[in-house]
């Protein structure tokens, strides 16, 4: 009997990791999550236990797997202090570099390497960034970006393929979800346009992120690709949409200035809600994949429905 392909799933026991896990597991996959403690709600799989650094009994798991999906990283959703960021660069370039490691002393390295970026390395865009012809920004954020992406590529992995996952907002169901923050917000009437509303949003449905690295496990692509919807849209009518789906048809509007004052009360940057991201996924749009929700109203429908019906905590 053919044992199983393994995913190992490094930094994956939260919202989205649980999402990967439960795809693959569904596909009759052998997934094993790595990381510094278990999920707080119960997923598939096995679990094993790392720090983010160093060589031990989860290395030994790259050997003779399928894939790798590198998900771990600690939270942007915080105060851009000097501690807060050094954690950030730390959680991002150290456990890439482990398991770049790791993945270079494997007997049987997995054939494919799949490692977390993230899409708003693009410039402040009114303007589709594309793979190709994007225009990588500035700041701390695209910095970040950019050395991830950079830790990833390092040294020679002959026999495994590497991309760079620049990824959008990733909307699904979970306790430890956005939209277990921001449903609430929706539902009382809060979610008007932000300084204008015309900043371009970028985001993918869980669904379609677990799909979209099942496809880009079995295709030949590699270095970056853009996990995103094909269709960004502005703020304005991001939210109006959300608050449709919830059934709100007002919302109040927010200044710069009042988003400001709420981040620092919130403890988090306004540049999460300010920036304009307008991440179109040419490459995987070239390659053949097709979107379950490609465009955002139909997306925020179908997860409103599910959280009436399931809630977030079942998940």
């Amino acid at each position: 009997m053919t044992s199983p392909q393994r995913l190992v799933l490094a930094g994956g026991s939260g919202f989205l990791g649980r999402a990967v896990a439960r795809h693959f597991s569904t596909l009759g996959w052998d997934v094993v999550t790595v990381s510094r403690s278990p999920s707080a709600v119960p997923m598939p799989g096995r679990w094993v236990r790392w720090d983010g650094l160093r060589q031990g009994a989860w290395s030994h798991e790259i050997n003779g797997a399928a894939a790798v999906l590198n998900l771990a990283g600690r939270t942007v959703n915080c105060r851009y202090t000097a501690q807060n960021m050094l954690d950030i660069y730390t959680s991002r370039l150290d456990t890439t570099r482990a398991l770049g490691t790791a993945i270079r002393d494997a007997a049987q390295p997995p054939p494919v390497w799949l490692n977390s970026s993230t899409g708003t390395i693009y410039k402040d865009a009114q303007t589709p960034q594309t793979e190709a012809a994007g225009e990588i920004g500035y700041g701390f954020s695209v910095d970040v970006g950019q050395r991830w992406e950079a830790a990833l590529m390092e040294g020679e992995l002959l026999q495994t393929r590497r991309m760079a996952l620049r990824t959008a907002m990733v909307y699904g169901i979970g306790a430890d979800g956005v939209m277990a923050t921001t449903d609430p917000l929706m539902r009382l009437g809060l979610g008007g346009p932000m300084a204008g509303g015309a900043q371009f949003v970028s985001w993918i449905h869980e669904r379609d992120f677990c799909r979209a690295v099942e496809f880009l496990i079995g295709n030949d692509l590699s270095g970056p690709v853009n996990l995103s919807a094909p269709h960004p849209l502005p703020n304005r009518d991001f939210l109006r949409a959300y608050r449709n789906a919830w059934g709100m048809p007002l919302g109040i509007p927010s200044t710069a200035g009042l988003i400001g004052l709420g981040a620092r009360v919130m403890n988090s940057e306004a540049e999460l809600l300010l920036k304009s991201r307008y991440a179109v996924p040419e490459r995987l749009l070239e390659a053949g994949f097709q979107f379950d929700y490609p465009s955002w109203p139909g997306a925020i429908a179908a997860l409103v429905a599910e959280v009436r019906e399931v809630g977030h905590a079942a998940r």
